[in-house]
């Protein structure tokens, strides 16, 4: 299935969001096998933000990947375009200024923050390209982005036993727990429909961020990719 076919109106990516908000989390736990708190904390080492850092957590839905830069002593705001992930987020952590925003059209000015990042979230975007810009945007010269990303495993044999979990375990298990199977379809079917490690990388490149990296985790399950905006 193309990119093309599984496009969705950001209105409707955002209400799908909003009616899983509650337990999103718990199932991104329980498909992942507990793998997405290393792959999480792999991104917060990434980024390396300093005390102080202005820290913009793209997608952050309900705050979990942005209590690490807050307990770090960064200063981190929370975006997401889902009003349901957002009011969850603002419960768990009302000491976190959760802001809506669009990621194609950031509600910040130019150079605001010193470090943007965006976790498991930038395939739900409409415009990766846009959206790629629009944190170069809002990133002051000398700045970095770190991208966590569902990515396509680097060996083949895995990579086909992935693919079928994908489509069948995870729409199933996610199901069970949330009463809405068809998110999770739509979900898996946007890891499988998303660019490779590469691809990305050249996307990244082709927005105006350098010195552009990647690196697999869990055999390529996710990818890291790190890139700087020119000084």
């Amino acid at each position: 299935m193309s990119r093309a076919s599984l496009e969705k109106k950001p209105a409707e990516v955002a209400s799908m969001f909003d009616g899983i908000a509650r337990r999103y989390d718990l199932v991104n736990d329980l498909v992942s096998l507990g793998q997405d708190r290393r792959w999480r904390r792999a991104t917060v080492d990434a980024v390396a933000a300093l005390p102080g850092e202005k820290v913009l957590d793209l997608a952050a839905g309900t705050g979990t990947s942005s209590e690490p830069f807050a307990d770090d002593g960064a200063v981190v705001v929370p975006s997401d375009f889902s009003l349901g992930m957002l009011r969850v987020g603002k419960e768990r952590r009302p000491d976190l200024p959760f802001v809506a925003g669009d990621a194609t059209r950031l509600p910040f000015a130019d150079g605001a923050f010193d470090a943007v990042t965006i976790s498991f979230g930038l395939r739900n975007v409409v415009d990766t390209s846009a959206a790629l810009r629009e944190m170069r945007r809002v990133v002051r010269p000398g700045g970095r982005v770190v991208i966590c990303e569902f990515s396509h495993p680097t060996w083949a044999p895995f990579r086909t036993v992935y693919m079928e979990y994908l489509m069948r375990a995870l729409p199933t298990v996610a199901g069970v727990v949330t009463r809405d199977k068809g998110s999770y379809e739509y979900l898996a079917e946007s890891i499988r429909a998303w660019p490779t490690q590469a691809e990305l990388a050249r996307l990244m490149l082709d927005a105006g961020w350098e010195q552009v990296a990647y690196r697999n985790l869990t055999g390529g399950i996710v990818a890291l990719h790190r890139a700087v905006l020119p000084a």
